[in-house]
C-alpha cells in the first residue's frame, strides 16, 4: 500500500475516532447488565493532554501539533454552538487554576448556580456538579436553606421549629428584612427560639454517588445574639455544640468523624440563617443549586451590600452563574424594553461582582421559548435580539456570557425537543431529560475550555524563557486592553 493511502486511512480512523467523542452519549450505552462507554475528548486530552513529554516534545512536530490542537479548541470555543462569550480571552484561567488544585490543597471551591425555575430540582446543577466532581474532586450535595422553599432530587430535607421566612423574591415580599436576605437572595430568621434540619441523600440512580456522601456541615448565619448550634451525625448519633458564635455574619463547621449520607442540625438564639453547605471534606469542587423561581436576576440588589459582601467571603467562591432571561420574554415588546433589561441586568453583574471580586462571573441566557403565532408553535420574535444584548451586556461589564439558546440548536428547535420528550408542553421548560442534556452541554462546554487551558500551559511550557515572559506580557496586554475597552463604554462604573 503507498503511503500516501496509509495516511488517508489513519485519516480517516483518527477523524472517525473523534466523531464518537462527540457523538457518543456521556454516560454510555447500557445493553442488559453491560454499559459501553467511550473516552470524551476532553479526558483524552487529559490521560495524553497532548501535553505529556513523551507525546509532544520540544519539537518542531510536536510544537505544530500542539498549536493544531490549541486552534480546534479556540475555534469551538470562540464559534460552536456551546461557546462562550468571554469579556477577554483568558477569563477562565484563574478558575481552571484553582479547580486542578483544589483537591491537592483540601480546598472546596464552590460555583454558586442561581437561576429561574429551570433550574428547580437541581436541575443542571446536578449534571454540572456530577461532571466537575468526577473530574476535580470533591462529594456532597452543596449549598441548602435551612428549611425546604423548593423540592430537590438530590437531598430529602425535613424541618421543625419557628422560622420566619424572609426573601427578595416570591411570596414573602410581604415580609420585608431591610436587604438581609443572605446569599441564597432568602434567609430563616430565629427569634429567640430553636429549630432542626434533618438532610438525607435522595436514594435515586439520577443522584451521581459523589453527591451522596459528606463529611463536613457549615453554617452561614448572621448571629444577632446567643446562636447556639449542635450538630448531630445521624450514623452514630454523636452531638458537637458550638456556642457564643460572635456577633454578626460569619460561619460555624463540623466535621462528622466518618463519611455519611445524612446529618440533623440544631440552632437556637437569634439569628437570620442564610445557608447550610454539606460537603465532602477531600477538597474539590462544590456546585450549589439556587433557584428562584418567577426571577428575572433582578434580586441581587435587593440584598444589603456589607451583608451579602461578608456572607460570601465566608466561602471560597470560584465562580458565581446567573441563569436568568426566561421570565421576562413574554413582557418585552421591543429593542426599548430589552435595552431596559440588560441596564438593570449590568447593574446585577457589577453588584455582584463587588461583593464577591474573586469569583469569575457567568450569564447563562434564556433558552429557546415558543408561542403561537397565526396559528404556528414559533420562537418569541423578541428572543435572537434579547440573546445578543445580554452577550454584550455581559461582557462588557466583565462577565462571559453562554447562551442556551445556541446549545439547544437555535431558532425554532423548542418544539423539536417537545416532540422528543426533551421539553414540557408549555414550549418553555425542560423535562428531567432534558435538563440533563442541558447540565451535560454546559459540563462539555467547561470541558473544552479546561482542555484549551491545559494546552495553552503547556504550549507556553515548552516555550524559551524569553519567549514565556512574551507570552505572559502579550497575554497581559491582551486583557488590559479589554478591560480598557469596558471601561470606556461604561461597563466598569
Amino acid at each position: 500500500m503507498k503511503a500516501r493511502k496509509i495516511l488517508l486511512l489513519f485519516a480517516i480512523v483518527i477523524a472517525t475516532l473523534l466523531a464518537l467523542t462527540y457523538l457518543f452519549p456521556r454516560n454510555g450505552i447500557t445493553v442488559g447488565n453491560l454499559t459501553l462507554r467511550f473516552p470524551t475528548l476532553h479526558s483524552l486530552v487529559e490521560r495524553t493532554g497532548v501535553a505529556n513529554t513523551e507525546i509532544v516534545n520540544d519539537t518542531a512536530t510536536g510544537q505544530m501539533a500542539l498549536e493544531d490542537s490549541i486552534a480546534f479548541y479556540r475555534k469551538l470555543i470562540d464559534s460552536s454552538a456551546l461557546r462562550f462569550w468571554l469579556p477577554e480571552p483568558h477569563y477562565f484561567d484563574d478558575f481552571w487554576q484553582s479547580a486542578t488544585k483544589a483537591r491537592k490543597q483540601k480546598r472546596t471551591v464552590r460555583i454558586l448556580h442561581y437561576g429561574d425555575s429551570q433550574i428547580e430540582l437541581d436541575h443542571i446543577s446536578s449534571r454540572l456538579r456530577a461532571n466537575m466532581q468526577r473530574r476535580y474532586g470533591g462529594g456532597g450535595p452543596g449549598m441548602l436553606p435551612f428549611h425546604t422553599t423548593t423540592p430537590t432530587m438530590t437531598v430529602r430535607q425535613s424541618n421543625s421549629g419557628d422560622l420566619i421566612h424572609l426573601a427578595s423574591f416570591g411570596d414573602s415580599l410581604a415580609v420585608r428584612s431591610r436587604g438581609n436576605y443572605g446569599l441564597m437572595m432568602q434567609c430563616f430568621r430565629l427569634e429567640g427560639g430553636s429549630a432542626t434540619v434533618t438532610v438525607k441523600s435522595a436514594n435515586s440512580n439520577r443522584v451521581d454517588d459523589a453527591a451522596k456522601n459528606f463529611e463536613r456541615v457549615q453554617l452561614v448565619a448572621n448571629n444577632r445574639g446567643g446562636l447556639v448550634a449542635a450538630f448531630t451525625n445521624l450514623k452514630n448519633k454523636k452531638e458537637s455544640q458550638q456556642k457564643n458564635a460572635p456577633q454578626g455574619v460569619g460561619s460555624l463547621m463540623w466535621r462528622t468523624d466518618t463519611v455519611t449520607n445524612g446529618i440533623r442540625l440544631h440552632v437556637s438564639g437569634n439569628a437570620d440563617l442564610y445557608a447550610i453547605t454539606i460537603d465532602a471534606d477531600s477538597g474539590g469542587i462544590a456546585v450549589d443549586n439556587i433557584p428562584m423561581r418567577g426571577c428575572s436576576g433582578q434580586q441581587f440588589t435587593l440584598v444589603n451590600e456589607q451583608l451579602l459582601t461578608a456572607a460570601y467571603a465566608t466561602l471560597d467562591i470560584g465562580m458565581i452563574i446567573l441563569q436568568f432571561g426566561g421570565n421576562t420574554v413574554p413582557y418585552l415588546k421591543d429593542s426599548k424594553d430589552i435595552s431596559t433589561y440588560c441596564r438593570s441586568i449590568a447593574k446585577q453583574i457589577a453588584y455582584v461582582h463587588r461583593c464577591c471580586p474573586k469569583a469569575k462571573l457567568l450569564f447563562v441566557g434564556p433558552s429557546d421559548m415558543s408561542k403561537r403565532i397565526r396559528g404556528e408553535v414559533q420562537t418569541y420574535p423578541i428572543i435572537p435580539e434579547l440573546i445578543d444584548s445580554l452577550a454584550a451586556t455581559a461582557t462588557a461589564n466583565g462577565a462571559a456570557y453562554w447562551s442556551i439558546y445556541h446549545a439547544m440548536g437555535g431558532l425554532n428547535t423548542m418544539p423539536q425537543w417537545t416532540r422528543q420528550g426533551l421539553a414540557g408542553n408549555d414550549y418553555i421548560h425542560f423535562s428531567q431529560k432534558g435538563a440533563d442534556k442541558m447540565g451535560d452541554l454546559l459540563a462539555e462546554a467547561f470541558d473544552n475550555s479546561h482542555s484549551l487551558y491545559i494546552l495553552e500551559q503547556r504550549w507556553a511550557q515548552l516555550q524559551p524563557k524569553a519567549e514565556k515572559k512574551a507570552i505572559q506580557k502579550s497575554k497581559a496586554k491582551t486583557n488590559r486592553k479589554a478591560r480598557n475597552s469596558r471601561r470606556k463604554r461604561g461597563g466598569d462604573r
